[in-house]
């Protein structure tokens, strides 16, 4: 068993492990309201509409943190300009936004002198050099997202399987679906810097979705994300330390590589009872 604790000997593999930890629980806890609600489109969205602001604090040197959530901020005032003024779908501004900010974000950055390794490094993260400051910002982070989704949890479960009975039942989904979207910026800014802007959506996601595939029941599917999660972190710092491979993209793509494994096993068990 030395080859799967040696690895964690170390202190920055140590840190990458806690750091995932928690972005994986945050992710999971807002990412079964994304999958139940639909709103992985806009997930995706958000991932990619931190960029600009990013990428401004990178070429002008003030906290990436604060440029991610001002542009996230601008990105979620849009779309809602969008579809009001213009009339059209929440997609429409939600797809006409996510290329935008993305463009803006890439351009930003290509005025800088690292222009290639501060892309990368934005929209892949830097799993392996998360700092003490960055799990303090993760673990505050995780504190307010469980505050949240437990305050909110009726109005959420309401909101996300019929928005009408929400709105008779006096649970305010307008009000619901604004700190949901919340939630999801929350999610995607503290954890960009830990697996990136795009992969953060594959945690987001997948480890949800795959819960999903076994139990309906939320509370069962939220906790069984976070395991999912977890795993995911773990099989991915290891596959990583020993096959040397980026460590962000590697925790990313285990956790879409389980959704697949289950979402089989799921249907060789359905057909061997069939």
């Amino acid at each position: 068993m030395d080859w799967l604790i040696d690895p964690f000997r170390l202190e920055f593999m140590q840190r990458a492990l806690l750091a995932g930890f928690l972005v994986a629980a945050v992710t999971s806890v807002v990412g079964t309201w994304v999958v139940l609600r639909g709103l992985a489109f806009m997930g995706d969205a958000l991932a990619h509409g931190v960029l600009p602001g990013i990428a401004l604090a990178v070429l002008i040197g003030f906290s990436q943190l604060l440029g991610a959530i001002v542009s996230a901020l601008v990105m979620v005032w849009g779309i809602g300009v969008i579809h009001r003024r213009a009339r059209l779908s929440e997609d429409t501004g939600i797809g006409l936004l996510f290329v935008g900010m993305l463009a803006l974000g890439v351009v930003i950055i290509s005025r800088t002198s690292s222009y290639a390794g501060s892309l990368t490094g934005i929209l892949f993260g830097d799993a392996l050099g998360v700092t003490r400051g960055d799990l303090w910002v993760l673990g505050a982070g995780l504190v307010v997202t469980v505050i949240i989704a437990l305050a909110f949890y009726r109005p959420f479960l309401a909101l996300s399987f019929n928005e009408d009975k929400a709105a008779v039942l006096g649970m305010r989904p307008r009000l619901a679906h604004a700190v949901m979207l919340a939630l999801v910026t929350l999610a995607v800014v503290i954890a960009f810097r830990t697996v990136g802007t795009l992969l953060v959506f594959g945690l987001l996601i997948a480890p949800p979705a795959t819960a999903a595939l076994i139990t309906r029941r939320v509370p069962t599917m939220m906790v069984m994300a976070v395991g999912l999660g977890l795993l995911s972190v773990a099989g991915g710092l290891l596959t990583s330390f020993y096959a040397n491979t980026a460590a962000g993209a590697t925790m990313a793509g285990l956790s879409v590589a389980l959704f697949f494994l289950v979402l089989m096993s799921r249907d060789l068990v359905t057909r061997h009872h069939a």
